[in-house]
């Protein structure tokens, strides 16, 4: 099969531990956004899935980005319904009634012998009716409270993209990293069949002793196990990715890329914080929120202070359809609030206290970008060192190796060096490729933390939802 190199930026790999999620969403487990909704039937032939692919089939059945999404309808909903009370209302009505009437009742003094009883008779009457709100600073602000409030549920949606996108990135470079232990464990599993082969022929020449066979017979059967053991993970891994993505139940799937170092971007630590201040979709939720606060503070106020509404119909009534006369009203109302037993201080109270809470969210969610910038760029310098000691170490692991082969084909030692270096070997192939995902892994976390995920990957991957 045909691999081909993953896309550097697409390379970003992160824990799943560590994941940024959405304010809304802060209530619901994490792990909504490492489970997708299965979409459609699987067929036959394994999928070669790239990165890109993954990352696409995640923005579509993602379940915790689909969550955040509905959030979004529900909060124009809301803000519909508040923009109702500044908006014209009209309803219509049509209403037939027979009825008879007891004058008296109603305060008609009638002359003696005069029956107090009308009717019965019949009235109809068809009317338009038409409310508007022309001056209410309570309805004003509460709409505007609602739309920051839509606002942040957009800006929710974006940072759910970003971290989704982050935990596809990561759950395929983690099946990638799984991969390449694979292909590390069964390359050092045909190294330890090669010289128990050897130890086998020098023994049966003579040239060398009964326990050099059976050392050399013992690390066959262990890197044997070490094949097994890293071949399920690496399935278990892929299932994850499955589950995340929203595969079909039971499709196979193919890795189709490799994995390789990723590039960080190169900007300066205050080019950063600018770019992450503004990008950061956690953070302009946070905003938004404190906006929507106190425009509720505003309307809140409002509710103590005058508010003028217009009232009017227009219609027919008659006894008959045809005798129906066309009649209308029109009524302006000024409404003061005088005394309410202190509800409107007990509410503004409660909206004081929310203006606080969100405030010391979105200065706290600051200091959250900052740090979350700053340790990305310690930790992309420290895993660049890192995989450049791992890539030394394991050249000089395989040189080792090499050379106490030859000593050992030429009779100079036993196997226990060659052996040894054997050992040596595996130990800096899972060195490097945990080195590898760790520097993945801290490139993931600075593109994360710089709030562009989701438009690196859909820069790379030619566009996404």
């Amino acid at each position: 099969m045909h691999v081909r190199p993953v896309p550097l930026i697409l390379m970003l790999a992160a824990a799943s531990t560590g994941i940024l999620v959405p304010a809304t969403a802060r209530s619901q487990t994490p792990d909504l956004y490492l489970r997708g909704v299965p979409s459609g039937e699987p067929v036959p032939e394994p999928l070669a899935l790239t990165m890109a692919d993954a990352v696409r089939r995640a923005l579509e059945h993602n379940l915790g980005l689909i969550l955040a999404e509905q959030r979004v309808d529900a909060a124009g909903g809301a803000r519909w319904k508040a923009l109702s009370e500044l908006l014209p209302n009209i309803n219509g009505r049509a209403a037939a009634t027979r009825q008879q009437v007891n004058l008296t009742a109603f305060g008609f003094p009638l002359p003696e012998g005069v029956p107090s009883i009308a009717g019965p008779f019949n009235v109809y009457d068809a009317r338009v009716f038409l409310s508007q709100s022309v001056f209410d600073v309570h309805a004003l602000n509460a709409a505007r409270a609602e739309a920051h409030r839509s606002e942040a549920a957009r800006f929710d949606v974006r940072n759910a993209q970003d971290v989704v996108t982050r935990v596809s990135t990561n759950a395929y470079s983690q099946a990638l990293a799984a991969a390449a232990l694979v292909e590390a464990s069964r390359a050092q599993r045909d190294t330890a069949d090669a010289l128990f082969r050897q130890a086998t022929n020098l023994k049966q020449a003579g040239l060398v002793a009964g326990i050099d066979v059976l050392r050399a017979e013992v690390q066959l059967g262990t890197a044997r196990q070490k094949v097994t053991a890293s071949e399920a993970d690496a399935e278990k891994t892929k299932l994850q990715l499955a589950r995340l993505i929203g595969l079909p139940i039971g499709q196979a799937f193919t890795l189709a890329d490799r994995i390789q170092p990723a590039s960080a971007p190169d900007l300066t630590l205050d080019q950063a914080l600018e770019r992450a201040y503004k990008a950061r979709g956690d953070y302009q939720a946070a905003l938004a929120r404190v906006d929507a606060a106190l425009a509720n503070r505003r309307a809140i106020v409002g509710e103590s202070l005058p508010s003028l509404k217009v009232t009017a119909d227009w219609g027919a009534i008659g006894q008959t359809p045809s005798e129906a006369l066309a009649t209308f009203a029109v009524a302006g109302a000024v409404s003061v609030p005088i005394f309410q037993g202190g509800k409107a201080k007990g509410r503004l109270l409660e909206a004081d206290a929310e203006l606080k809470s969100r405030r010391a969210e979105a200065e706290d969610m600051k200091a959250g970008v900052y740090y979350d910038v700053r340790t990305a760029f310690l930790d992309v310098q420290a895993g660049r060192e890192l995989l450049e000691v791992a890539a030394r170490g394991r050249s000089l692991a395989a040189n080792q190796l090499t050379q106490a082969r030859d000593r050992f084909a030429a009779g100079v030692t036993g196997n226990l060096e060659v052996v040894q270096a054997q050992e040596s070997v595996a130990l800096a192939d899972d060195q490097y490729i945990s080195a590898l995902f760790a520097s993945n892994l801290a490139t993931g976390n600075l593109i994360r933390a710089l709030g562009s995920t989701e438009e690196a990957a859909r820069t790379d991957t030619g566009g996404t939802r």
